[in-house]
């Protein structure tokens, strides 16, 4: 598995939901919903600047003002955080929907306390901020981000107790205030039972086979990972395939569910359940074992 921010180990975790629970408690943000992101960060005692251009020639400002160590974005500069000064500076153009991640993301590098010993300034992007990056420092503040923004294992049991489908994320992403991408990998990668979302880029159309959806990613529940591996997907999806056949089309947001035949570890053939739900930004389609609908799920937490 590519590591990403539900890659750091046991202990590592430990440490950072303790943080976590700690920022949700100083704020008495626990049980607040959606998730009250300015409050805890105000409790946590830092500042975000929003709407400013984040720009060389601000940067450049920044870094002689600090003038201590400095962690570098690798593309362009959507967060900065002052760690002296415990102050955020958020660049403008950051979409409404990705600031709530991107504001616990920055405070994570403030109040993990070996993190914010190591910089004077760190400076994120897209590629810092991504589940894929696999950079220890930046997979810590990812997890921090998404152990306070979905309230520890809050969201995990109450997904526990929804039945198993697409919906359930749609619908708990608007009561927690996150973006529909964190809560949809939220709910794979911290559900009990077998199942996986193929994550595609918004479909592109062309002539000859109807369109070419680009592979973004696959995210897997560990129960599924154990049964099927790593599925193996093609860069770019098409009609032409089962899962493209999933994916809606003329204006559709979803599609109705569908079976699927994958293969497991062993060689055996599974039918499985596929759903798919398509938007602005991405097109998601959830895969799960029919058997699943059937199995009693104990879900047990950290």
């Amino acid at each position: 598995m590519r590591p990403d921010d539900h890659s750091v180990d046991a202990q590592q975790r430990a440490r950072i939901r303790e943080h976590a629970r700690k920022a949700l408690e100083a704020a008495d943000a626990l049980g607040c919903f959606p998730t009250p992101v300015d409050q805890v960060i105000a409790a946590a005692k830092h500042i975000v600047v929003e709407q400013q251009e984040i720009d060389e020639g601000f940067l450049a400002k920044t870094r002689k003002k600090v003038g201590g160590a400095l962690k570098r974005a690798l593309s362009k500069v959507l967060g900065v955080l002052d760690v002296s000064a415990k102050m955020m500076h958020l660049d403008k153009l950051v979409p409404i929907h990705r600031l709530p991640f991107l504001k616990l993301h920055e405070l994570g590098h403030g109040v993990l306390p070996w993190q914010r010993e190591m910089y004077a300034l760190t400076e994120d992007c897209e590629k810092t901020i991504d589940p894929e990056i696999s950079e220890l420092f930046e997979r810590e503040s990812n997890a921090f981000a998404c152990e306070v923004l979905f309230q520890l294992d809050t969201f995990t049991a109450e997904a526990a107790d929804s039945a198993l489908g697409l919906k359930t994320p749609l619908k708990l992403a608007k009561k927690y205030g996150a973006s529909v991408y964190a809560t949809v990998r939220r709910y794979v990668t911290t559900n009990a039972r077998a199942c996986a979302v193929i994550v595609l880029d918004p479909p592109q159309l062309c002539q000859g086979d109807g369109f070419r959806a680009p592979l973004r990613r696959v995210v897997a529940s560990p129960l599924f990972t154990s049964q099927f591996g790593e599925l193996e997907m093609p860069e770019t999806i098409t009609p032409g395939d089962q899962v493209g056949r999933m994916v809606p089309t003329g204006g559709r947001k979803m599609s109705r569910p569908q079976t699927l035949a994958f293969t497991d570890r062993n060689g055996v053939r599974h039918e499985c359940i596929a759903e798919a739900f398509a938007y602005r930004y991405y097109v998601f389609i959830l895969i799960y074992p029919q058997a699943t609908l059937t199995k009693k799920v104990v879900l047990v937490t950290a």
